[in-house]
């Protein structure tokens, strides 16, 4: 099928499709709220007070606005007479981008990608260049761009196994979209081979490394470690499980019975990934027997509590620092998991679940190192995961080992932040 008879199709068919998006938004919104506000700005309707002639990046959820925090600061910095926008598609990565960066940048939500709405969100903003991240891949926007001579850019580019059966049955359509970026700068040599095979030009490709290695312990992380640390009385064992979708809970307090067997004063922590889990999370928590306190009620958490919920945002990392043992949510089933190198920046033991396939790279390179501890089905999840948790609370120089390797991969895979910055710069002279 041709390029432009396959743009058309999809812009009529997202056309049509975005009264149907919109109401699904509405139906989210009836567990979390944000989802009903700002709905303008879906339509492309942006704030009056956005400036035009800037650089727009976008990162679609927290963790790709965490991963580009550091970039963002080098903009901010050397492009200081730019507007910067970083737009996201999640209430909760506008929150993010909001914690981050206050009024230092400009925000608002990407629209859905249909033409009107994508046609007014470029015709307030008029950028100088648009910065997309990982797979995010929009078609009907990334044509516009191209028209009006915006100039593309898609780093810390990301395409897994199950993308690329995905992507390959509509290559008429993603291959013309991924050949008018300017660059693609990809995480390693495996995804610049897939973008290469899905159409991408050999010129257009650079190997740049991941963005997710350049995390840094500043001054407001250490002091937001500090305020949590206070909430603590007493030193014990801490098993942290971070970013957990729906069945992550259940697991984890399964295995919790068998820790807690071993060690009467261990405290389980436990990071909901979305907002609108909180208090489910909680109760859950609550009705399989434990004392159970929430971060949003600011009490101190003494030895009588079991449970810790973490019910609020851009506290992960923070947390991560008070633990003595991460496990990753969203790894245990066909999520494909979330960002270990968090816990890794702080020389944690870590534990990941059977489907990592969203960091399989990140992955390969911790086994490499014998720095993670990866579970398998060959046995029940719960007993395995009990075992891992056990073993690493009581094996000191295990635990130490593990996390210190882990460490030692971040530290060793810095820098790719610099060289998209560098690659941004030559492509604005």
């Amino acid at each position: 099928m041709h390029f432009t008879l396959a743009l058309v199709l999809y812009r009529i068919f997202f056309l049509l499709l975005t009264p149907i998006l919109l109401l699904a938004l509405l139906l989210r919104s009836i567990t979390q709220q944000a989802y009903r506000q700002r709905l303008g700005e879906r339509l492309g309707i942006l704030p009056k007070q956005l400036q035009a002639n800037g650089i727009v990046i976008h990162g679609a959820s927290v963790g790709e606005i965490i991963a580009l925090k550091p970039f963002i600061e080098l903009l901010l910095n050397y492009y200081n007479d730019l507007p910067i926008t970083v737009t996201s598609f999640t209430p909760t990565g506008s929150a993010q981008v909001k914690k981050l960066f206050a009024d230092k940048v400009q925000h608002c939500y990407l629209p859905l990608d249909n033409l009107l709405s994508s046609h007014l969100f470029l015709q307030r903003l008029q950028p100088q260049a648009m910065i997309f991240m990982e797979t995010e891949l929009w078609p009907n926007l990334i044509a516009q761009c191209h028209r009006q001579q915006v100039k593309l850019m898609l780093i810390n580019g990301r395409l897994s196994a199950k993308s690329m059966r995905s992507y390959q049955k509509l290559t008429y359509l993603l291959s013309p979209t991924i050949q008018r970026f300017d660059k693609i700068l990809t995480q390693s040599q495996v995804n610049q081979d897939n973008f290469l095979t899905l159409g991408a030009r050999p010129a257009q490709c650079t190997l740049s490394g991941n963005l997710k290695f350049d995390i840094a312990i500043n001054k407001a992380l250490a002091a937001k470690q500090q305020e949590l640390a206070s909430l603590l009385n007493e030193p014990r064992n801490i098993w942290l499980i971070a970013s957990t979708h729906p069945g992550d809970e259940a697991l984890a307090l399964k295995a919790f019975n068998q820790v807690k067997q071993q060690d009467k004063t261990a405290l389980l922590v436990i990071v909901p990934r979305h907002p609108e889990r909180f208090e489910q999370v909680a109760t859950l928590a609550q009705n399989a027997g434990n004392t159970v306190i929430r971060r949003s009620q600011k009490q101190s958490v003494t030895l009588a509590t079991q449970v810790w919920v973490i019910d609020s945002l851009g506290e992960l990392l923070a947390a991560c620092a008070l633990a003595n043992v991460v496990t990753m949510g969203g790894s245990f089933s066909d999520i494909g998991g979330h960002n270990p190198l968090e816990p890794a920046l702080f020389k944690k033991p870590i534990i990941v679940g059977p489907d990592m396939s969203n960091f399989s790279e990140i992955l390969t390179q911790l086994h490499t190192a014998n720095a993670i501890v990866q579970l398998s089905n060959d046995q029940p999840i719960p007993e395995a995961l009990a075992e891992a948790v056990i073993r690493l609370l009581s094996d000191n120089n295990f635990a130490e080992s593990l996390g210190n390797n882990a460490y030692q991969v971040v530290q060793a895979n810095q820098g790719a932040t610099r060289l998209t910055f560098n690659a941004l710069q030559q492509l604005l002279q």
